[in-house]
């Protein structure tokens, strides 16, 4: 038998004559039907093959001796700035006291005046004509037997106020406002200090922190250690002229911890019903409020690392996730993959002078005497990591084998109605002739 024929024998699609076939107006309009059907049906498989998702996916953390950025930006309408201190310490043992780089404090108009800014050129406590490279080159400022702080202007003096505090803070002494230290007199620390006591300040910037079990507080006073404890010298939180004490009432303006998720990423997560609350920092917008100056606020945050990894990208760190990178871009690399955080968080707060909570309706809850006024942050670090990938909602196999399922199954369905609609009109028609 020539191959041909057994080509024949083989075909699946038997043909018939023209003179066989029969043409009706209902197959006509079924089939512009099925065009319609199958254009609009092959429209919504090219819509979601060119639709991206964000799939995420749960794995254990195996960072090690990685670092994260912390960002606060943080309200006191009733403490000014000169009396606050940021210290930020962990279970490493590494402690960074009095932090200054990277955060800003920003000196607001008293809170019955609306807490508004001041201007930028007032923020400063000392005027320029006080500050140290105006005195006599020979000078050397007594340091009123403590020692001379690391980092003065000249080695074993202290040059400036500022350095005497510092001094005294190395070596666990208590300050106060600095009465009969030349320094301060020169500078007139005391009174400005009083000028200053109607105030707010609100604290705002970048922390960069090793990635374990730590904490950050914003309390009273110069910070410094006494053994294994952690004390701040707060006579002049307590010790007020004004006629109201300084509290720690605070508004939490935004607290989050690695980079801010980009808007158009967090549009996308919330295009998806599933998605509506994700990545919410839960903190930002919060408020407290006391009129007693005696009062602790601590919040115990769950830190739980979080990879957002664009169409393509391989999610690899590069330098912008090295600790070398500038504050604020720590995390964000160059494929556009992104290394953040969130978090869960529990308050509580306390009266540092005892007893219970009866007035909210809780007698039997009691308090501890004593501690530190101020807001605290304890941080913990989960062992689990979410990554969220973004990837196409199928592959392009699936969008030929979605359109080619269309085409069939509407052809297919198309047939069986104009075949019946075919032998109904012709069963109509031999009855009509009987």
């Amino acid at each position: 038998m020539p191959a041909k024929n057994r080509f024949v024998r083989l075909d699946a699609f038997t043909k018939t004559v023209e003179d066989a076939r029969v043409r009706t107006t209902s197959g006509g309009i079924v089939t512009i039907v099925s065009l319609l059907v199958i254009f609009w049906l092959t429209w919504g498989e090219w819509s979601d093959y060119r639709r991206i998702v964000v799939r995420p996916e749960l794995v254990v953390d195996k960072g090690r001796g990685e670092r994260m950025e912390i960002h606060l930006n943080v309200t006191f309408p009733r403490v000014p700035c000169e009396l606050l201190t940021l210290d930020v310490m962990d279970v490493s043992g590494e402690q960074q006291t009095g932090v200054e780089h990277g955060v800003n404090k920003v000196r607001l108009t008293p809170e019955s005046e609306g807490s508004n800014q001041i201007a930028v050129t007032a923020l400063d406590l000392h005027s320029p004509e006080e500050i140290a490279s105006h005195l006599d080159p020979s000078y050397c400022g007594n340091c009123y037997g403590a020692p001379s702080p690391a980092g003065a202007l000249k080695d074993g003096c202290c040059q400036t106020c500022s350095e005497v505090r510092d001094a005294y803070a190395g070596a666990s002494w208590a300050f106060g406002r600095g009465e009969n230290v030349e320094q301060c007199q020169r500078e007139h620390y005391s009174e400005r200090l009083d000028e200053q006591r109607d105030e707010g300040c609100r604290i705002e910037g970048n922390l960069r922190v090793n990635k374990v079990v730590g904490n950050f507080h914003i309390a009273p006073g110069r910070s410094f250690s006494n053994g294994n404890m952690h004390l701040h010298d707060l006579e002049n939180f307590y010790s007020t002229p004004i006629d109201h004490p300084h509290t720690f009432t605070h508004e939490i303006h935004q607290l989050r911890f690695g980079p801010q998720v980009p808007e158009a990423l967090m549009d996308g997560l919330r295009s998806d019903q599933t998605w509506t609350n994700h990545h919410l920092n839960p903190l930002d917008g919060t408020r407290q409020v006391t009129d007693r100056p005696a009062f602790n606020y601590m919040y115990f945050v769950k830190v739980v690392s979080t990879s957002y990894l664009p169409l393509g990208a391989k999610g690899l760190k590069d330098s912008a996730y090295s600790d070398l990178s500038p504050l604020g871009s720590h995390g964000v690399n160059s494929d556009g993959s992104l290394e953040t955080h969130q978090y869960s968080v529990t308050s509580h707060k306390r009266d540092l002078a005892g007893g219970n909570d009866a007035q909210e309706g809780h007698k039997e809850r009691v308090h501890a005497r004593g501690g530190i006024p101020g807001i605290f942050f304890s941080y913990d670090i989960s062992p689990m990591k979410v990554v969220n990938r973004e990837e196409r909602r199928k592959t392009f196999l699936g969008l030929l084998t979605g359109i080619m399922a269309v085409v069939g199954g509407t052809l297919t369905v198309a047939a069986a109605i104009d075949r019946t609609l075919y032998e109904g009109v012709s069963q109509l028609k031999k009855l009509n002739t009987r």
